[in-house]
């Protein structure tokens, strides 16, 4: 039984309108305002196999860096489809012989140790703006402020 599949397509680079225009022949599509991620359905009998078919599809196409399933599955993980460089790869089966694991066991612990450190950076440097903020306002005027950016954005329901 085949079902559909929320995938994202994170690429390298901006995406010229002609690539643009190429890769919609092929698969339906929306792009974010830069053209360095876009959104599309792709049915198959599992998430990887959709992956695997947009692979195919598009990467003669569009400069893709990563695909990946929007939603995440039933254990909270959303499943990538990368393509590594050989040096890459051979550098990750180098490690993963050398620890007894599996590569895509390395691969898995790597991105998430990355992503890890980026939130940890993310949530610095806000706080680093925030105490800046805090020095030249009062705590209530940078919460009052906050506050009515976010009704701004989000209205109340």
């Amino acid at each position: 039984m085949t079902h559909q599949y929320a995938v994202e397509i994170a690429l390298t680079r901006p995406a010229s309108a002609r690539e643009l225009h190429r890769a919609r022949c092929c698969v339906a599509f929306a792009a974010n305002t830069n053209r360095t991620r876009l959104m599309t359905v792709q049915s198959a009998k599992s998430p990887g196999r959709a992956l695997h078919r947009l692979r195919r599809r598009l990467d003669s196409l569009l400069p893709i860096d990563v695909l990946s399933t929007h939603y995440p599955d039933r254990h909270g993980r959303v499943l990538l489809n990368v393509v590594l460089s050989r040096r890459a790869h051979a550098q990750i089966r180098q490690e993963a012989a050398a620890s007894g694991a599996h590569a895509g066991e390395v691969l898995r612990e790597r991105i998430t140790a990355r992503l890890a450190r980026e939130q940890r950076e993310r949530h610095q440097r806000l706080e680093s703006q925030l105490r800046r903020l805090v020095t030249h306002r009062t705590p209530e005027e940078v919460l009052a402020c906050a506050a009515g950016h976010l009704l701004q954005a989000r209205p109340p329901v």
